[in-house]
């Protein structure tokens, strides 16, 4: 009776045993940690052929420049002058015309509209793709992404962009946000930049893409005067810049504003 007992005991262990799958490893793979680590390198070469130090500690950029607009490709304006003023990390103004009497600022989470009629509110539409593509900016993304609990690299091999011999780097953050760099191999400086996103109203994908040209040195930091953003694959802005400066002490004062219709005067 005792065997036969003994027998049961070690029949139902081992079902036990066969029922619970193993543990799974927390171990990257010897290839997963060389991807890791190429990756990694590669973004450190770039922030270094970008200015290094000088560039991770930009506190804001002024630029004088023309921006152009474009509509499915196609441009839709003559091109405007325009004046940026931005600071590190979520204030942004940008004045255009010659008389630059048509003014944007964005300020937090908040933008705004300036013009002779006064300051209103600046669209949904318009405040929304500013926002996502402050969100997915070059210089938030190595700034402050890369030092985020969770951040995942992936080198993805050589390619082409912009017409150079690039290699390609995909950084993703916890929340499932993701943005993909694409480096010279000459140079080490970026050339491309992609990122997409899902509409949350007709729950399509959309993807944008920013190239990056005509790199000069300006006090010790590579700038390109010439940037162009892609909607989908069509042209949708190009900007190219006459002058450009940083750290020069932008007071927050002209980042202020609020909604004050201009009244005529009787």
């Amino acid at each position: 009776m005792k065997y036969i007992i003994s027998v049961l005991l070690l029949v139902t262990f081992a079902l036990g045993q066969a029922g619970t799958p193993p543990a799974a490893s927390s171990q990257s793979t010897p290839v997963e940690q060389e991807n890791v680590r190429k990756a990694k390198a590669l973004l450190d070469q770039m922030i270094q052929a970008l200015g290094g130090q000088a560039y991770l500690t930009i506190q804001d950029i002024s630029q004088e420049g023309r921006t152009y607009s474009f509509h499915l490709g196609i441009p839709n304006s003559a091109g405007l002058l325009f004046w940026r003023f931005y600071k590190f990390p979520d204030k942004d103004r940008i004045e255009l015309t010659k008389k630059r009497d048509v003014i944007y600022v964005q300020n937090g989470s908040k933008g705004y509209e300036i013009t002779y009629k006064g300051t209103r509110a600046q669209e949904a539409k318009e405040l929304d793709d500013y926002l996502r593509r402050r969100d997915y900016a070059l210089d938030w993304v190595l700034r402050h992404w890369l030092h985020e609990p969770g951040v995942a690299l992936f080198y993805e091999g050589l390619t082409v962009a912009a017409e150079k011999n690039a290699e390609q780097v995909t950084i993703m953050n916890a929340r499932n946000q993701g943005v993909t760099l694409f480096i010279d191999v000459n140079t080490h400086l970026p050339v491309k930049k992609t990122f997409s996103w899902r509409d949350p109203t007709d729950k399509q994908r959309n993807v944008e893409d920013e190239v990056y040209d005509n790199y000069r040195p300006v006090q010790g930091i590579m700038t390109p005067f010439s940037v162009t953003r892609f909607y989908n694959g069509d042209m949708s802005n190009q900007r190219f810049l006459n002058a450009v400066s940083y750290n020069q002490g932008l007071s927050d004062s002209i980042f202020e504003a609020s909604v004050s219709p201009n009244r005529p005067k009787k």
